[in-house]
């Protein structure tokens, strides 16, 4: 946990030396707004004050609604937590693994649902000097799209607020886009000189002097005249005072060396490193999956191939047909001199898909399948070098195939890396056996080597994705930090066949933003004790600092829309004003290399009643929060279940500290407020997060990392499960993910965020056609569900009955042990079977220890909430 400084104590605002301040004499026009061409993706904010934001390029920028259902979707017959589909990947993301210490960040990303921001200010009051701040009822920033609160509220009260089995916090996703988008100032913000903050719609502007109050830290600022005014509404002209959320946009590029070009887009690489070490039926898939990507790829797209094994071969371009490539050594780092080689040779390792296409092909069709009889495992894989020769290469000055002319690679880079087995030659490598006596520390070793590369990674903008494949144990802890602190993400998958393929293709577009810095400033003392994020604590010499600067900075890995944070608050004493303010900041470079300062800040009224405050807790937001905050903790598989007795000890806290006790009873019951969240923290306790029910500790590493630096969205559905029947007729219907849902005669589609499970019911899937068509509606929901997410889940289909179908099964809450009451009050769609049904679905179920929830409530001593 890490305590940042308390905030400045409030100051009263001095008043004004006269009742009619002497206005100026010319007349007054709004500031300037100049844009670029380099902004034209990003919108035109319209001219008229307080007028919507820009929008942003629909191509990138417009997430789709929710799931388009390909039949009538029926209303859930109880009411799920239902959320819309991934937007679609835009110019200011990129996802990363986790990272935490007692002082320092880890990582994520939220997809709220998008909404127009409020635009308002004080400045319209109809009296006085002082343009106050927005009315309570209003401009709160609630529908805010970038930053979703636990509650809407904050409760005064130091000692129920700081509750840590509860406790307060957002979900902030400072790259994600929407559209429309926020209003684009080309010019720099203004900030309080005292403690950072920037000014904002909340602020108490004196229009007679352009002075304005710092909601922050309570101090006077002065705008060198630019807010003075000769009327109050004319403020809404500045975006800042009249949106909770502005860009302010600096073109340009500071990086020495950088040519800009009409979109940097065109330079900038994305390299496919390709394990040389595959049997024949992974290479095959792999090669299709290879060939279907670059042909996905724009025409202006650059890419570079290498393979590795024992050596690293760097192919070449200017051979047209013929396969060429130019060899270096795999057991040590590149030398300058081999670097220098390559670069200013005669080569071309960087090619634009309009002029390499058929090379490509001809490339990924001439590679051959490892003809050594030689176990997976054991095979020399030099991929940590290889890394080090794309990079050397992306630094380098490349050379252009169509103009010929040599030029520095400007915006971020991309390196893809094919993965079928670990790094177990050269830099960053281990010993091919766990069983080597000196395993821990090589182990520990190549972890600090593949850190240190990943770093240097972020440092030169290229982004590193690990996608392996296939059974063969890849090391996870060795590879984690070299995707991590690249700013990527490391996969595993089955096979290199579809979702390999799909993942491969929607990695390449997730543009993604370099060298992030995100602060966090509150007001009233309150102070921010944890972030989870894609990021780490930055050091104080990374960023400007102010006199009395109380904020909470993370360097961010990359910045990416695909990511959150999850950021968890505590105030030092009881709250006496009736507003708090909370300010997000993320500065970065975007991938047209102009410098972006993302400034969002909102505003939460402050309550003295218990019962006020848990009304306005978000129940999902609050339960990925907590969700965060527990798998963090859960680095081994002995930790895992140290979280789940703590989860056990949480709900029981929640429940006596905010709830009841019954009447004549021992039990308590939980406040009716938070009905749905016990039930999503035993989803956490049963699920692949922290439960068993995945067979190898990699598989749950990965997981959790891919969690906590997860969307909302996605760790929503990570945490908690989304059920959906398919009906005769051809309808769905939403149901919760209980094991009463299978039903013999129904099709069910179960989404678990990385994976989703299409299971048949017996008596269904001996009906050839009807299954057919169940079936193809199932598998078209649930590639709707899933369009534009990153990564792609796993879709799987299997029958009742099938050993696959253990993956749907372990996933369900068993409700079947419940008494019938009980089961039709939580899931009243069973009043609708005949008695012939429920029996046969009463005897289709296998007796096993595990608890029901009602029952786990029960034995925590606590009354099952009542469903919504």
């Amino acid at each position: 946990m890490v305590e940042t400084p308390p905030g400045q104590r409030p100051q009263p605002l001095p008043q004004p030396a006269h009742a009619s301040p002497p206005f100026p004499t010319a007349p007054f026009t709004p500031p300037p707004r100049v844009f670029s061409p380099a902004l034209a993706a990003r919108g035109t904010p319209s001219p008229s004050p307080g007028s919507g934001p820009g929008h942003a390029p629909a191509h990138l920028s417009t997430p789709p609604g929710p799931p388009v259902f390909s039949s009538p979707l029926r209303p859930a017959a109880v009411p799920f937590r239902a959320t819309p589909a991934s937007p679609h990947p835009v110019p200011f993301a990129a996802a990363g693994g986790g990272y935490s210490s007692s002082s320092s960040a880890t990582a994520t990303a939220s997809l709220p649902t998008s909404s127009a921001p409020h635009f308002l200010n004080g400045a319209a009051t109809p009296h006085g000097d002082l343009a106050p701040a927005p009315s309570p009822l209003q401009g709160d920033g609630l529908d805010n799209p970038y930053v979703q609160f636990s509650a809407n509220k904050v409760l005064k009260q130091k000692k129920l607020l700081n509750a840590p089995s509860l406790g307060f916090g957002a979900l902030v996703s400072p790259g994600k886009e929407v559209a429309p988008g926020p209003e684009v100032v080309e010019r720099d913000p203004r900030r309080c000189l005292n403690c950072g903050a920037y000014v904002n719609l909340y602020c108490d502007v004196l229009i007679a002097s352009g002075q304005w109050q710092c909601v922050i830290c309570k101090k006077l600022n002065g705008s060198e005249g630019e807010f003075v005014v000769s009327s109050k509404q004319d403020l809404l002209h500045w975006p800042e005072l009249a949106s909770t959320t502005v860009d302010y946009v600096q073109v340009g590029n500071r990086r020495p060396g950088f040519v800009p070009v009409s979109d940097s887009r065109v330079s900038s690489p994305i390299f496919i490193l390709i394990d040389e070490c595959l049997d024949e039926a992974h290479l095959q898939h792999l090669q299709g999956s290879l060939h279907a990507f670059v042909d996905s790829l724009p025409p202006t797209a650059k890419i570079g191939i290498i393979t590795y094994g024992r050596t690293v071969s760097v192919y070449d371009f200017s051979e047209g047909s013929a396969v060429s490539a130019d060899v270096l050594p795999g057991n040590k780092s590149p030398t300058h001199e081999s670097l220098k080689g390559l670069i200013y040779g005669t080569g071309v390792y960087l090619s634009p898909i309009h002029a390499s296409l058929p090379v490509a092909h001809t490339i990924f069709s001439s590679l051959r399948p490892y003809q050594l009889n030689v176990p997976e495992v054991s095979r020399d894989r030099c991929l940590g070098a290889a890394v080090e020769v794309a990079l050397g290469i992306i630094q380098g000055p490349s050379v252009e195939l169509s103009r010929g002319i040599i030029k520095r690679s400007g915006g971020n880079c991309r390196i893809l890396v094919c993965a079928g087995g670990p790094c177990t030659f050269g830099p960053g490598s281990v010993p091919h056996s766990v069983k080597h006596p000196n395993y821990a520390y090589l182990e520990k070793t190549a972890m600090k080597s593949m850190e240190s590369l990943g770093h240097e990674a972020q440092r030169h903008s290229t982004v590193i994705d690990i996608f392996c494949a296939g059974q063969c144990p890849v090391r996870v802890p060795v590879l984690q930090p070299l995707a991590k602190c690249s700013g990527g993400v490391l996969l595993l998958h089955d096979d290199f066949g579809e979702a390999f393929g799909v993942n491969l293709q929607r990695a390449s577009t997730r543009a993604a933003g370099s060298h992030g810095l995100f602060e966090i400033r509150c007001s009233d003392n309150m102070l921010v004790t944890q972030v989870i994020g894609p990021g780490e604590e930055a050091s104080p010499d990374s960023h400007e600092t102010f006199k009395h600067d109380s904020s909470f900075c993370i360097q961010m890995h990359s910045v990416e829309e695909t990511q959150s944070f999850s950021v968890s608050m505590e105030t030092k004493g009881d709250i006496k004003s009736d507003f708090v303010f909370f300010q997000f900041a993320v500065h970065y470079s975007n991938m047209y290399q102009a410098e972006i300062t993302r400034v969002i800040t909102m505003r939460l009224q402050t309550v003295d009643g218990l019962f006020a405050y848990l009304a306005s807790v978000q129940e999902d937001v609050a339960s990925v929060i907590i969700g965060k905050r527990t798998v963090l903790r859960a680095r081994t598989s002995s930790d895992a279940i140290d979280m789940r007795l703590s989860t056990d000890e949480r709900v029981k806290d929640i429940a006596f500290k905010f709830g009841t006790q019954a009447p004549k009873s021992k039990l308590y019951r939980f406040p009716k407020e938070l009905a749905s969240l016990p039930e999503c923290l035993f989803h956490l306790k049963r699920g692949p997060l922290l439960g068993s029910i995945i067979g190898h500790e990699d598989e749950r590493s990965v997981l959790r990392n891919l969690f906590l630096n997860a969307s909302f969205d996605l760790s929503l559905r990570m945490l908690a499960p989304r059920c959906i029947m398919h009906r005769e007729g051809g309808t769905f219907e939403e149901l919760p993910a209980y094991d009463l849902v299978m039903q013999s005669n129904a099709a069910v589609v179960l989404d678990h965020g990385t994976d989703i499970f299409i299971w048949l019911g017996a008596e269904l899937a001996a009906q050839e056609g009807q299954s057919a068509a169940a079936l193809a509606a199932c598998r078209t929901l649930a590639e709707e569900l899933s369009e534009q997410r990153f990564p792609a889940p796993r879709i799987l289909s299997f029958k009742q009955g099938s050993s696959q179908a253990r993956y749907f099964v372990s996933r369900l809450i068993p409700a079947h042990k419940d008494p019938t009451y009980e089961q039709e009050s939580r899931f009243p769609q069973l009043r609708t079977l005949t008695p012939e049904q429920r029996a046969r679905l009463k005897s289709s179920f296998i007796h096993f220890d595990d608890h029901s929830f009602c029952e786990w409530m029960r034995s925590l001593k606590l009354v099952p909430p009542e469903p919504s």
